[in-house]
């Protein structure tokens, strides 16, 4: 499978909802970049923790939360 940066202007390329995207600043480049860097910091620090439905719940709500601030970067 291709993969394409998510800070390339290229993202399009594996993405079949949207089709178009604007051109981010450096800035909002880095801050996505810190986002989804502390997201997976956290996705880590959930996994050395144990395993539980709580966690399950939180690392999906982790993940659900970057989302949603790339999305309002990248909107």
């Amino acid at each position: 499978m291709e993969r394409v940066d998510s800070t390339s202007q290229d993202r399009t390329a594996n993405n079949a909802v949207r089709h178009k995207y604007r051109v981010l600043s450096d800035d909002e480049k880095a801050a996505m970049t810190a986002i989804k860097d502390k997201g997976a910091e956290l996705l880590n620090l959930i996994d050395q923790t144990g395993s539980s439905r709580e966690l399950s719940i939180a690392k999906t709500k982790t993940e659900e939360s970057v989302m949603w601030a790339v999305k309002h970067i990248t909107a």
